[in-house]
């Protein structure tokens, strides 16, 4: 079993250095514009244009067009998906946001982010979350 963990965490790894490295969306990509900071995987990404796109199975890239960015753990949710576009949803505390969910166009189910220690930690010291949508294109 340790053997399967470390051998899928070493496949991400070689998956998100290639990924990383190219500075081109793909076609397949969500384009979204975030107009605030926001944390993904325990790391703070600044406002801007991103590109999200499917790894492998569980597992999505954000990435600026610079090719910057990190690869996040998902599993699907299904709900009724956004019309017309795509759907990035965030949860936020305050002024602090967090990925939460990523629609793409024309599909009834999303991805949805594992919740990191970091959103634990406010979500115990701020309380309840509001939700953030941005459209995609």
């Amino acid at each position: 079993m340790k053997t399967r963990v470390l051998l899928s965490a070493v496949g991400i790894a070689v998956l998100v250095a290639s990924s990383m490295s190219s500075s081109q969306t793909k076609s397949g990509d969500t384009i979204v514009t975030v107009p605030f900071s926001f944390f993904v995987a325990n790391q703070e990404l600044p406002p801007g244009r991103y590109a999200v796109a499917r790894m492998a199975e569980g597992v999505l890239r954000i990435s600026t067009p610079d090719g910057k960015g990190v690869a996040i753990s998902v599993h699907s949710t299904e709900g009724k998906g956004p019309e017309g576009g795509g759907k990035v949803v965030f949860h936020r505390y305050g002024d602090t946001y967090f990925l939460s969910e990523v629609w793409t166009p024309g599909s009834g189910i999303g991805k949805q982010v594992f919740r990191s220690k970091a959103e634990k930690e406010v979500e115990m010291l701020q309380g309840k979350s509001e939700i953030a949508v941005l459209r995609t294109k």
